[in-house]
């Protein structure tokens, strides 16, 4: 299985290790150009070990996505909606903006376009994600802010995507004001 996970050791290490030259690869110059031979020298470690583990770039992309998805912030709780959905469009607009972390997911949105073992992974980190926002929505029906049976989910990609459309269709920086305007739609919706 990649990137067996233990506590600490040295398949912790390694894991690391190799987790973070796939990503410096990713941002930068992108997925075409993930070779598993530089990722084994950029890490440290046997090359042996990195095909055994990870099988191929696109295993390195998707054990990324997922220690990606272990790693990422909870979910915002000011005390409202409006608060909350800007808390979740300040992290998009924060990531998508990053020099570093949007060139990592400009690569693995490129990546999951042509690579269905890809697409799987960056689907299950948005999966992973969009749960771990999921309460922001429970919270506001509970105070009243939202009607019953709102979908969090849903709400939540009503914030994220117009952020992500001008980041991966149409290759405009994503700015504050996008991220107010996503956020006032999806309050209106």
């Amino acid at each position: 299985m990649p990137g067996t996970r233990r506590p600490g050791g040295r398949t912790a290490k390694v894991r690391r290790a190799v987790l973070d030259a796939t990503q410096e690869t990713l941002a930068a110059s992108g997925f075409h150009t993930l070779n598993m031979d530089r990722i084994a020298a950029s890490a440290g470690v046997g090359k042996t070990t990195v095909y055994r583990r990870w099988g191929s770039p696109v295993g390195l992309v998707a054990d990324l996505l997922d220690d990606m998805a272990e790693q990422s912030l909870p979910a915002a709780d000011t005390g409202g909606l409006a608060g909350d959905l800007r808390a979740n469009a300040a992290l998009v607009l924060e990531t998508l903006t990053d020099p570093r972390m949007g060139a990592v997911f400009r690569a693995v949105i490129a990546a999951a376009a042509c690579d269905e073992e890809c697409a799987r992974a960056l689907g299950g980190f948005y999966r992973t994600r969009l749960a771990e926002w999921a309460p922001v929505g429970e919270r506001a029906v509970a105070r009243g802010e939202l009607p019953a049976g709102t979908d969090p989910l849903e709400l939540l990609r009503a914030v994220s995507a117009p952020l992500y459309y001008r980041f991966a269709v149409t290759h405009e920086e994503p700015t504050p004001a996008d991220a107010e305007r996503a956020v006032t739609a999806a309050l209106a919706a």
